[in-house]
């Protein structure tokens, strides 16, 4: 199978999945505010488009990835091209918006899966589940919905922070999070492509949410560092956005993307993803 996918937003998820669709035959195209980022969106195999500023060109589009975030006022794709994307709602064969496990809430370190009634307390996962309903509200449109977890991968996760000056481990006791490597997203994405269920929610996460100090931990370990200290939460000198993530704590099932889709994790759990990036250098 192959398409013309317009990327809306084309940043670390979208890289991968053109990366991993480039080889295929597909056509991309990924917007970005920052020319400067030209020569990466390249690299990953997709044409660059600055947006907003030019005018997108969906003539003969086929599949659309919507990645850019929400804010108060809703979606910024929708705010500007609502009207043009669900005149041709018949032209595609799918659509993906990439949405945030936010949207749960706080679950005091219980199960979630899709059938769970979305309760989000932070700004960010409230204004998710706005946009999922704003996308999905469009009459003959195939969306589908994937809820991702914490994103690591190439330069990006604990590797990166260890360097950081001061780098602690923040510990709240019985606090989880979900986390899932970028490349498990870009075959998820894949996967649904390959198999168009317009409507459905896919949480994309790993098997195994933990604490994230052992996710620390494990890095430093790898890379034969010393252990960053432990600070207590309550103690802990933290920024409001950084603070949030802690005020939400679910254990994330990801049953549907292995029932539904067929895929098999490359990574199921953070020990393996991280040796893989050792692996890669």
């Amino acid at each position: 199978m192959t398409g013309t996918l317009f990327s809306f937003g084309h940043g670390y998820s979208a890289q991968a999945l053109s990366r991993l669709l480039s080889p295929q035959g597909w056509t991309i195209r990924g917007t970005t505010r920052d020319p400067a980022q030209f020569h990466t969106i390249r690299a990953s195999g997709a044409e660059p488009f600055v947006w907003p500023g030019q005018s997108p060109d969906l003539n003969g589009v086929t599949h659309l990835l919507i990645s850019t975030a929400p804010n108060a006022e809703g979606d910024p794709v929708l705010a500007v091209l609502k009207e043009e994307i669900a005149a041709r709602a018949a032209q595609f064969q799918w659509v993906g918006y990439l949405s945030t496990t936010a949207v749960y809430g706080d679950h005091q370190g219980a199960w979630v899966d899709e059938s769970t009634p979305a309760a989000p307390t932070a700004k960010r996962g409230r204004w998710r589940l706005e946009a999922e309903q704003q996308w999905l509200g469009i009459p003959e449109l195939p969306v589908h919905i994937f809820r991702l977890a914490g994103i690591y991968g190439p330069g990006r996760g604990p590797f990166s922070k260890l360097k950081r000056v001061g780098m602690r481990r923040i510990i709240k006791p019985g606090q989880v999070f979900s986390r899932i490597h970028v490349a498990d997203i870009a075959q998820v994405l894949a996967a649904s492509m390959a198999a168009p269920n317009p409507g459905a929610v896919y949480n994309v996460c790993d098997d195994e949410p933990v604490p994230p100090q052992d996710v620390i931990a494990y890095a430093a370990e790898l890379q034969g560092l010393p252990l960053p200290p432990a600070v207590p939460f309550d103690e802990a000198d933290l920024t409001p956005m950084a603070r949030s993530f802690y005020s939400e704590n679910k254990r994330v099932r990801n049953d549907r993307i292995k029932d539904e889709l067929g895929v098999r994790l490359l990574y199921p759990d953070y020990r393996k993803g991280l040796q893989a990036l050792m692996s890669d250098g």
